[in-house]
């Protein structure tokens, strides 16, 4: 009976905790987009964020409390005094934007070189994959030097804010991370999609 308590409670504690989440990308990246297409599963008009903007998205049993940050230059300076305790990283990327590749590469490396998120995984939305313009993923993955990364689980998934393609497979993705070792992440692993770039460290 003992036994049985225990892992009742287990299992009632592990559905309880929240995971940390920050949602980055410069921008008109999509990040607000995605965001609320995750929560509420339908298109939402946005407006640049300011500073911070928290929501709790639920996937699979498991919550995640997604810190959306502003992407423009002087909200990126601070983007670092959102990091403690945070369990995982979206970036999402205008796919289209290629001027700008090089200053989304910059701020990833500034991410992965935080102290804050040596732990954390690091999803990677290569948005706006409905447009004819987009970049690959093997384009955009090659783009930000994602393959030479060997410290964070990484993962680039094609996706659409808009219509929302995309984003529940790279959510997956993430809960098989979070969860990682645990009874859930087992049963859920048949569920990833195999679209996208993965990597873990080595």
């Amino acid at each position: 009976m003992g036994a049985v308590f225990s892992l009742l409670y287990g299992l009632l504690f592990r559905s309880a905790r929240k995971y940390k989440v920050v949602v980055v990308g410069l921008d008109n990246a999509g990040k607000t987009t995605a965001l609320y297409r995750l929560q509420l599963g339908e298109v939402v008009c946005t407006t640049p964020t300011v500073g911070a903007n928290v929501e709790e998205v639920t996937f699979q049993n498991v919550r995640f409390e997604c810190w959306d940050l502003g992407g423009q230059h002087t909200l990126r300076l601070s983007w670092d005094a959102y990091f403690k305790e945070t369990d995982a990283v979206i970036l999402v990327v205008d796919s289209t934007d290629r001027l700008r590749a090089t200053l989304v590469k910059l701020e990833l490396q500034r991410l992965l070189e935080s102290e804050d998120l040596a732990q954390a995984a690091v999803l990677v939305f290569a948005n706006k994959q409905d447009l004819k313009d987009a970049m690959s993923v093997p384009e955009l993955t090659d783009a930000l030097g994602l393959q030479s990364e060997r410290q964070h689980s990484w993962h680039v998934q094609p996706s659409c804010s808009l219509t929302g393609e995309g984003l529940h497979d790279g959510l997956a993705w993430l809960v098989l991370q979070v969860t990682k070792g645990s009874a859930q992440a087992a049963a859920l692993a048949p569920r990833v999609s195999a679209g996208g770039y993965t990597a873990v460290p080595t």
